[in-house]
């Protein structure tokens, strides 16, 4: 089993209207995106990770013609949003394409900082190649390597907040986990600017993310 691993470059107007108008405001962050389907309608749902202000992201979602329904939960600044989406000839084209060349796509998708998207074809490498002029106008796909495909840690990673990332980095790096304990939650607390009690509770539910998905 081979895979792809890429970014979807659009150009300025985005792979979907609403999710250019998202990717433009100052107040919400697109994070990750856990799915994306294509329906038999070529209507679109999809479920994204955003942070930022709820009351923006509800003002965007609730005003967009673009928008059959959605539904927000919202925790420590985090929202997940199920989106039933109008059809986009754009998004409709290369979502048309994944599924003609059979690709599954490794869940969940990247947001980069310049706005691409990045994601992880799986399917015959051969698949790829034919792939490449079926791309829809206004899209760019950058590889970035192929090999053999198996999962990693990379996807646990990538699931964990943008806080959360970097308090593990941080305790990772200062010796926390290593055998004896080098640091205390305190110590890591100074290095962030904020308290141990802080540390703690979130290298509890850093914890809990990735143990639960682990432990067979």
């Amino acid at each position: 089993m081979r895979y792809a691993k890429c970014v979807i470059i659009p150009d300025d107007e985005g792979l979907h209207p609403l999710d250019r108008r998202i990717a433009d405001h100052p107040d919400v962050t697109r994070e990750l995106l856990y799915n994306v389907n294509l329906l038999a309608d070529e209507t679109i749902v999809a479920l994204y990770r955003f942070s930022g202000k709820r009351t923006v992201l509800e003002s965007i979602l609730s005003e967009s013609p673009m928008v059959n329904q959605y539904q927000l939960s919202s925790a420590d600044g985090e929202h997940h949003a199920y989106i039933h989406l109008e059809a986009h000839d754009r998004l409709v084209g290369l979502l048309s394409m994944l599924r003609q060349f059979e690709f599954i796509y490794d869940t969940p998708l990247e947001f980069t900082r310049r706005g691409g998207l990045r994601v992880t074809m799986i399917g015959d490498v051969k698949s790829f190649q034919a792939a490449v002029p079926d791309v829809p106008d206004g899209i760019r796909l950058k590889l970035l390597k192929t090999g053999r495909y198996e999962p990693n840690t990379d996807r646990l990673f990538s699931q964990l907040t943008a806080r959360q990332q970097e308090i593990l980095r941080t305790a990772v790096d200062m010796g926390y986990y290593d055998v004896p304990r080098a640091v205390t939650h305190d110590d890591i607390g100074e290095e962030l600017g904020c308290t141990g009690g802080t540390v703690g509770g979130h290298l509890r539910k850093i914890e809990s993310t990735i143990l639960t998905q682990i432990v067979p």
